[in-house]
């Protein structure tokens, strides 16, 4: 943003600077003065609008249509506003003509011309020499929004070997194996097709980098390549954002009317970015990208939408209302990872959800400390009203009815 805004300032001075003086000179005498007379013709003679309010307005057009230019995603829509700022201009010296003032429009116009011209010659030179990198790689792996402020120079992004603090989403269809199953398998490309392309759209809309796309599910990274201090809980949106828009269908049916729902896992570390030698290709490697893969593959088991990992519980967890649900082991043997279950932003959830989850909590803790009855007793006030669907506590509950029902047996014997 500081950058844009530096470069739009100078751009400003120096086409603002070629405006004042073409008008103060004369350049355009030979134009300004067919069109004053024609005008005064037409609504009775005038006097000239001040140099003041002239030279003003010529530096404020350079430095707004250098500032739109370089700010803007899209370039279509930036050159037709630039022809309609030429249009108005014409217009406003013949609304000045009514009031027998001369607005000399050609200088204002030169600079609107070439304060688009130099912001678009600046952009494509700074995107040459972005550490080499062509910014073509990103096409299709970032919203446009997010490519223009690389363009811009508001993402620094140098091409070189580089450590972000990420946090990676990774979403599948929920439902994929049982539609495998399925003697059409046609059937199963077309649900995978859409499924992607919609979860590809919503993450890219939501500022993150697209990593792959692809019948093994969608990975997108936040945080890159612009580095941002909210990654996890920007993450986190876009899993419930991802949960909400692909929602299950209650009408069921045979996959081919159905939207699927989605299973989503959310990793949060250190991620290690650099082009290939060809700088034909992003190179991202992390753990972040594996242990999301397993904590959407881990939804399956517990029932649930969204699993996220201890990091960003950890970063999130001010933004968020999340229960825990199990351990899950990392990359290595030894490691073992907690994984959560975010319900919801901590601004949208009512007091009786955040009194479920934290009898939940009391119930899970209870569960490893092996006092089955009271962990039973947690549990089951921690059902939802009128009987709703809730995996996770029923997979306990499951776990735990034989234990408290034989706890209760030997206590009565």
């Amino acid at each position: 943003m500081k950058r844009s805004l530096v470069t739009a300032v100078i751009v400003a001075m120096v086409v603002g600077a070629l405006g004042i003086i073409s008008h103060a000179t004369g350049w355009f005498a030979a134009i300004d003065m067919p069109l004053k007379n024609w005008l005064q013709k037409l609504n009775g003679p005038g006097h000239d609008l001040s140099k003041i309010w002239q030279y003003n307005l010529i530096v404020l057009l350079g430095l707004g249509t250098a500032w739109i230019t370089l700010t803007s995603a899209g370039r279509h829509g930036t050159a037709i506003l630039v022809l309609a700022i030429i249009v108005e201009l014409l217009g406003l010296a013949w609304v000045c003509s009514l009031y027998h003032v001369f607005f000399a429009p050609l200088p204002a116009i030169i600079t609107v011309a070439l304060s688009y011209g130099a912001a678009l010659a600046y952009l494509a030179f700074a995107g040459r020499k972005r550490g080499g990198i062509p910014l073509s790689l990103f096409n299709g792996k970032l919203s446009r929004n997010e490519i223009a402020r690389l363009r811009s120079g508001e993402i620094e992004f140098d091409g070189s070997a580089r450590a972000f603090e990420t946090s990676v989403v990774v979403c599948d269809l929920a439902n994929k194996y049982d539609l495998v199953d399925n003697d059409d398998l046609s059937v199963v490309t077309t649900a995978s097709e859409k499924f992607t392309a919609r979860a590809a759209e919503l993450l890219r809309a939501a500022g993150a980098y697209l990593h792959a796309a692809d019948g093994e599910g969608v990975v997108a990274v936040f945080g890159f390549p612009g580095a941002l201090e909210d990654h996890a809980e920007k993450a986190v949106r876009a899993a419930f954002d991802l949960a909400r828009a692909f929602a299950e269908n209650a009408s069921g049916g045979n996959g081919q009317n159905v939207t699927p729902g989605a299973h989503v896992g959310v990793s949060s570390g250190s991620m290690i970015t650099a082009p290939t030698e060809e700088k034909q290709d992003i190179f991202v490697l992390g753990e972040p990208i594996e242990l999301a893969r397993r904590f959407c593959v881990a939804n399956r088991f517990y029932g649930s939408k969204i699993l996220i990992g201890p990091r960003t519980f950890e970063l999130a967890n001010n933004a968020i209302v999340a229960r825990p649900i199990d351990f899950l082991s990392g990359v290595n043997a030894q490691e073992r990872h907690e994984i959560y279950e975010p319900l919801a932003f901590t601004a949208d959830a009512p007091s009786e959800l955040v009194a479920r989850r934290d009898s939940f909590w009391n119930g899970v803790v209870l569960y490893r400390e092996q006092r089955w009855a009271e962990a039973y007793h947690e549990f089951q006030k921690a059902r939802a009203p009128n009987n709703e669907e809730d995996a996770p506590l029923s997979l306990y509950l499951r776990r735990l009815e034989p234990l408290a029902l034989h706890l209760m047996e030997s206590s009565a014997s």
